[in-house]
């Protein structure tokens, strides 16, 4: 019989640790699960853990800043300030201007993550690197709101402080980025599956990868009850000024950096690892060198299947005939295969987000042009968030379990296909709206522009183009996060992570070649044009990484079945 011993007041057994981490351990009422129970047990996923919340609170107010700022971007740089019957407005520089400086704002925040990645993953850790990145966010934060004051307004300060704080706060938001999504799910400890008794007296069984995708989903609900921000936001810049709408979230970051301090002696931390962004390139580097030498000397190796090794196999220590200059093992190189065989899925995430990008310039001009019963137009795109955070919980607790008990599995690939679907039907139906736009009174393809006012159709038209994108997002955003995390080797999380949300900053370049057709009278033809390339690159991405799924499942599988051989040693 095993030992146990009391830890946190509950039972454990000290005895039934994980092979590899010390810190997965049963508790009173728990086994390991065996092969038989992967087949007939139901999959759960665990609890989240306390420090898991911590984090998730810390990107709360981290989104909540970010989306209170940007809601009133759109109106504060294209409209002038305080124009008679005129939408709020500050720096007069017409929708062109607004949408390329937001469009540059989403790349730079995007791109910014790769940094706070390689100082997290090099040098300070997750933990100290979220503290020095978030010192950034608040001084682009002050200046942004010393800026926005009527004083500075007039005296031409708006647009220069728009885009010094735009920097300063993309410096912010990409380092906080590139490790808060991996540092939540970090927090879960527990990596083997295991059986629990309910109360009723039936057994499940819990599953790490279930409760990834949990935590995940929830992470991606905090973030969008913090996007719900904007509204506070948009309607202090309607009724006060821009100065006091961007104080609150200015106000609320300084909440965010206490929190996430509050939770300090709780966190799972991961060392730094060192240089792994110089060492992954050597790394490849080496492997096309002695790839192209063993094909050049009719060398090539073959797996223990028959086929023909991949080209970053060729930078093994053991495959190589001289490997003196080689600083990493075998081990290193699968790892980094395996963070590039993840990154392939990412290719058509631009696209996706070119999408998503519209509810944040060309949608909120689009509710510009249309009565919105003296709601402030900036407003609607707050329909999103609130979506997203009525159907997570939707998702996780009723959809994804009601698709399991019924045998069918959601994997990956799947979800993130059906995404990338939907997302093409939200841009067509923003298409025919706009259509709509055009074809009414009194002002047609010109409404909003110099005296117009707006044309005589109303705004909710708007609402289920916006519960699309939510849905799109659910399915593709949120489980491109888990993937990102779950696929990447230990040592490389943040730098995997990073990749992804690259992949955003794509969407903005995308976006800047669609500027000369973000304007009246072709919008139409803009909403169109990215609907098709979304439906497009959905048949692309189906057909290319469909048998991911698969690959993903058997792989899973095998590492489990490896661990149960182990136990019978």
């Amino acid at each position: 019989m095993s030992s146990a011993s009391i830890k946190q007041g509950v039972k454990v057994n000290t005895e039934a640790h994980h092979l590899d981490h010390d810190g997965d351990i049963l508790q009173e009422g728990e086994r390991w699960a065996t092969e038989e129970d992967m087949s007939t047990l139901r999959r759960v996923a665990d609890k989240i853990p306390t420090a898991a919340y911590f984090v998730v609170l810390t990107e709360f107010c981290e989104r909540f800043t970010y989306y209170g700022i940007t809601g009133p971007f759109q109106n504060y740089i294209s409209n002038g300030y305080q124009v008679p019957n005129s939408r709020p407005g500050a720096i007069d520089g017409g929708q062109q201007m607004a949408t390329g400086l937001s469009n540059f704002f989403q790349f730079w925040c995007y791109l910014c993550p790769i940094l706070g990645a390689i100082i997290a993953d090099q040098w300070l850790g997750k933990y100290k690197t979220i503290l020095l990145f978030s010192l950034v966010y608040i001084l682009g934060n002050l200046v942004l709101t010393l800026t926005a004051l009527p004083v500075s307004i007039r005296a031409g300060g708006a647009l220069p402080g728009m885009i010094i704080a735009m920097i300063t706060i993309g410096l912010g938001t990409g380092g906080i980025k590139a490790n808060v999504s991996p540092m939540v799910a970090e927090q879960y400890s527990r990596f083997r599956p295991f059986v629990r008794k309910l109360k009723s007296g039936k057994e499940v069984l819990v599953d790490r990868e279930l409760t990834i995708q949990s935590i995940f989903s929830w992470f991606y609900w905090a973030i969008n009850v913090g996007g719900l921000s904007a509204i506070a936001t948009t309607e202090l810049e309607a009724n006060v000024d821009f100065w006091a709408a961007y104080l609150l979230p200015t106000l609320m970051f300084v909440a965010c950096i206490f929190v996430f301090w509050l939770g300090r002696s709780r966190y799972i931390l991961s060392k730094p690892t060192g240089s792994i962004v110089v060492k992954a390139y050597r790394t490849g580097r080496a492997g096309l060198r002695n790839y192209r030498l063993a094909k050049k000397e009719n060398r090539l190796v073959m797996n223990e299947n028959g086929k023909k090794v991949s080209w970053i196999d060729y930078a093994k220590p053991s495959l190589a005939t001289d490997s003196t200059s080689m600083d990493w093992d075998d081990r290193f190189v699968d790892e980094l295969r395996t963070a590039i065989r993840s990154c392939k899925i990412f290719l058509c995430y631009p696209i996706f987000w070119l999408c998503y990008g519209q509810i944040s310039n060309n949608l909120i001009s689009q509710s510009g042009q249309m009565n919105t019963g003296g709601v402030p137009n900036d407003i609607m795109q707050n329909i999103d968030p609130l979506c997203i955070i009525i159907l997570i919980p939707i998702f996780d607790l009723l959809i994804y379990p009601g698709f399991r008990r019924c045998g069918l599995e959601l994997r990956p690939v799947t979800r993130i296909t059906i995404g990338f679907l939907v997302a093409a039907l939200a841009m067509a139906y923003a298409a025919i709206i706009q259509h709509l736009v055009y074809t009414t009174g009194p002002y047609y393809t010109h409404p909003g522009e110099g005296e117009n006012g707006f044309n005589d159709i109303s705004a909710g038209l708007q609402v289920p183009a916006y519960i699309l994108i939510a849905i799109a997002e659910i399915f593709a955003s949120v489980t491109g996060l888990e993937y990102a995390y779950k696929q990447a080797p230990e040592s490389m999380k943040s730098i995997v992570m990073s990749i992804f949300l690259f992949t955003n900053a794509g969407g903005s370049i995308l976006a800047f070649c669609f500027n000369s057709i973000a304007v009246n009278p072709h919008l139409v033809k803009n909403f169109a044009i990215v609907s098709g390339l979304m439906g497009a690159f959905t048949v692309l991405f189906f057909v290319c990484f469909r048998h991911y799924d698969q690959r993903d499942a058997e792989e899973i599988m095998d590492k489990t079945m490896f661990e149960k051989q182990t136990d019978q040693y």
